[in-house]
């Protein structure tokens, strides 16, 4: 089924799980899929920011993105297919819905600086991969250093049909929400879902500002798919208590270079994924980190048991 304006939920960001050589471990792919199946989420995306994208060749991407998208079976799977030439973004975004993907997400290059280049640009990769293609536009200005104003994501929209999502990553980002909801109501916007990333960290309150979800990729999605939920079922104490009590080892993911060995550190505890490599170049996670999460994981398991991870085995690789 196709990506429509109408999503929303928990899509996680899945990283890319490599064996410690380097090589790609479909294994560990095929359980990360069915885990954030089983846990609930709606969908999951691939081949994001932190899913190392840029250290695969064109086959290894289409490779990755298959696979999840063939394992997910009810899953809506979204593909990041963010590439410096549209030829190879064209290709695949092309394999990706080929295979049954719902959409893809395109992020803009960082040499774009002004609106007219922002909305230029999208116009140019909207065209790209074709208007039968769903796809979610990524706005991520700590990374990318790309500024969209709400003003500039309201013409993105409306000039492109096809884009049916917003992932919001902005920083601070909870006035852009409301801005965007209050085109919608003024009637100068059209539907658009907006799901949410940064690692979660603002989940709480991006919600009651009027988000449809989460996309990111905490280690423990079945938090972000509980705050979403008792969010929209006005329960705000609740989501407020169980989002607080996690919030430290969210930090601890976010830290720049390290967060994503930190979370596939955690998947791997979780019997997931076999190994918390990352594709060189890339960083390790040192005996002082690994005890300062598990420091962290005792933490939240004061409240959320689910955290409470006993020693096992990895998962077979």
């Amino acid at each position: 089924m196709k990506l429509t304006a109408e999503a929303k939920g928990t899509f996680a960001i899945a990283p890319t799980p490599f064996h410690d050589d380097g090589r790609i471990d479909e294994r560990s792919i095929d359980r990360l899929t069915d885990f954030y199946a089983e846990v609930g989420c709606e969908g999951v995306t691939v081949l994001g920011i932190l899913g190392e994208a840029p250290k695969l060749d064109a086959a290894e991407a289409e490779q990755v993105a298959v696979r999840f998208v063939k394992r997910a079976k009810t899953m809506q799977v979204i593909v990041g297919v963010s590439a410096p030439g549209f030829a190879t973004m064209r290709s695949l975004a092309r394999a990706s819905m080929d295979a049954g993907a719902a959409g893809v997400m395109i992020a803009p290059p960082p040499s774009l600086r002004t609106d007219d280049q922002i909305i230029g640009y999208f116009k140019q990769a909207a065209e790209a991969i074709g208007p039968d293609v769903p796809w979610v536009l990524q706005d991520y200005p700590l990374t990318l250093s790309v500024v969209f104003t709400p003003a500039v994501i309201r013409k993105i929209v409306m000039d492109n049909p096809n884009c049916v999502m917003l992932k919001h990553e902005d920083w601070p980002g909870l006035e852009k929400i409301s801005t965007l909801r209050n085109f919608q109501k003024d009637g100068s916007l059209r539907p658009l879902s907006i799901l949410c990333g940064n690692g979660g960290m603002f989940l709480d309150f991006e919600m009651e500002r009027g988000a449809d979800g989460a996309m990111t990729g905490y280690a423990f999605p079945e938090l972000l798919i509980d705050v979403v939920r008792l969010s929209k079922d006005g329960k705000r104490d609740a989501a407020h208590d169980l989002f607080d009590a996690h919030l430290p080892l969210m930090r601890y993911e976010q830290q720049p270079g390290v967060g994503l060995t930190v979370r596939k550190y955690v998947l791997q505890k979780r019997g997931i994924i076999a190994s918390s490599a990352q594709r060189k170049p890339g960083a390790t996670i040192t005996p002082a980190a690994k005890a300062e999460v598990e420091y962290l994981l005792s933490r939240v398991a004061r409240v959320d048991k689910r955290a409470n991870l006993q020693p096992q085995s990895s998962a077979a690789g």
